[in-house]
């Protein structure tokens, strides 16, 4: 990272001095991230990923402050050493979405330091956050979904198990991290329900069709009860050929596979699926908060982006449904 600008006090120190100052202030840091780290996992419940990515983004500003060589260090950071370091990510190319993500685990820290009374001042609260533009994610039609599990050969070692899992993605809009670790013992066929374990470890119950559940019994008893799962993943659904459970990256490149010989040219991942099966429930006249429950958000403004409808659909049902679009077209 670029050198944060000197003090006009600063003296010249001694090659020893200078390796204890550092020494210490690596020190100082240390103590104040795994404190930190602590707070993110036991406090707030955050999922490993989510730890990970902000214990992340406090040592880049670590790393930023120390480089300016007055040994203040992370309590010690103003408001302008803030817009150094994001003008800094600017200069280093990360986009707007990256530096918003990298402010707001920086701004969970501050928040952090306050309640610990190790500041008195929030550095990041007059913050400006990057300007972002409001990007909708990709959704497939009903048709291309179709196309692709059409494009599965059942007759395959595999196909069973990859027609399942895009099934289960779009049929109750798990994230991969979900599908991927979704256990036997938690689906409630009887019931009409799976249970989820989501972001933090947060539990919900998301209704199955009985369609899906099919699938799941087929590729149970026709691919899996060849596999002999390792003993950690004997109640894991979804299994490889070695006995454990899948990686997303080998589901992201199963569904890349899939796109390409249906013929799908979108950029889909994954969580595609996730943003169809909410898009099309909301387009069918689905509750917001019942689809919030579903997908598992925490908060309903992260649900509302999928509220989006292309604006040719609203004008075809306003000409096709409206009492008075339908008088005129019969005049």
């Amino acid at each position: 990272m670029t050198k944060r600008p000197k003090t006009k006090d600063q003296r010249p120190k001694t090659k020893d001095q200078q390796q204890k100052k550092t020494y210490l202030y690596n020190l100082m840091q240390e103590n104040l991230i795994r404190q930190f780290e602590h707070h993110l996992r036991l406090e707030k419940s955050l999922a490993a990923n989510s730890v990970e990515a902000y214990i992340h983004d406090v040592r880049l500003l670590a790393e930023f402050i120390q480089a300016g060589e007055e040994g203040e260090g992370l309590a010690k950071t103003t408001l302008a050493d803030l817009r150094a370091f994001l003008n800094q990510l600017t200069d280093l190319g990360l986009s707007s979405n990256s530096q918003a993500r990298i402010l707001s685990g920086l701004r969970q820290f501050f928040q952090f330091l306050l309640l610990e009374k190790v500041i008195d001042n929030d550095p990041a609260l007059l913050l400006e956050s990057p300007s972002l533009g409001r990007k909708l994610p990709e959704v497939l039609s009903v048709d291309e979904i179709e196309r692709m599990l059409s494009a599965i050969d059942l007759s395959s070692k595999w196909g069973q198990r990859n027609k399942t899992m895009i099934e289960l993605l779009y049929a109750c809009g798990l994230r991969v991290s979900e599908l991927i670790t979704l256990k036997i013992s938690h689906i409630y066929a009887a019931d009409g329900f799976i249970r989820v374990v989501g972001k933090g470890d947060k539990e919900r119950l998301v209704p199955i069709g009985s369609n899906t559940l099919k699938l799941i019994a087929t590729y149970r008893e026709t691919s899996r009860v060849h596999i002999s799962p390792l003993r950690a993943h004997t109640d894991t659904l979804f299994l490889n050929d070695r006995g454990t459970g899948l990686s997303r990256q080998m589901v992201f490149l199963i569904i890349k596979a899939l796109a390409e010989k249906a013929g799908v040219h979108k950029t889909i991942s994954p969580h595609t699926f996730r943003h169809s099966f909410a898009t099309h429930l909301l387009e069918g006249g689905a509750d917001l908060r019942a689809v919030q429950q579903m997908l598992g958000h925490s908060s309903i403004t992260t649900t509302e982006i999928y509220t989006h409808i292309d604006r040719s659909y609203l004008m075809d049902t306003i000409v096709n449904f409206h009492p008075r679009a339908i008088k005129n077209r019969q005049i």
